[in-house]
């Protein structure tokens, strides 16, 4: 049996933009990993994000819908990708988390969807 883990990458506001050689390299490393995950049947979904000042978020207030623009929450971190994979347990999510975070060049937080029972 396995579990279902959202695998998050996070980044830094304000944090040294890349060069654009290092982003290359990090989009060349993921696809790589990306590859690595398809083959051993772990991957189920995943993509990066644009950034967070293009979010949109929609609240419930007293019945009323109400949309204000920026992200949801006022932090200097962010979400910036994520991937949904299967693994039969927490050290093999932590394994391919460990891979994914040398892969994108930022850290990535590793947790497990509830489960379906």
């Amino acid at each position: 049996m396995t579990t279902k883990y959202m695998l998050s990458v996070h980044g830094v506001e304000g944090a040294p933009v890349p060069s654009a050689e290092d982003m290359q390299r990090a989009y060349a490393q993921v696809d790589a990993f990306n590859t690595q995950l398809q083959e051993k049947g772990a991957w189920l979904f995943g993509g990066g994000l644009c950034p967070p000042d293009t979010a949109t978020v929609v609240r419930v207030s007293d019945g009323q819908v109400m949309t204000t623009d920026g992200p949801f929450a006022e932090s200097r971190e962010h979400l910036g990708g994520f991937w949904i994979i299967e693994a039969a347990d927490l050290d093999e999510a932590l394994e391919w988390s460990r891979q994914a975070s040398i892969a994108c060049e930022n850290p990535v937080e590793v947790r497990p969807f509830q489960s379906d029972t």
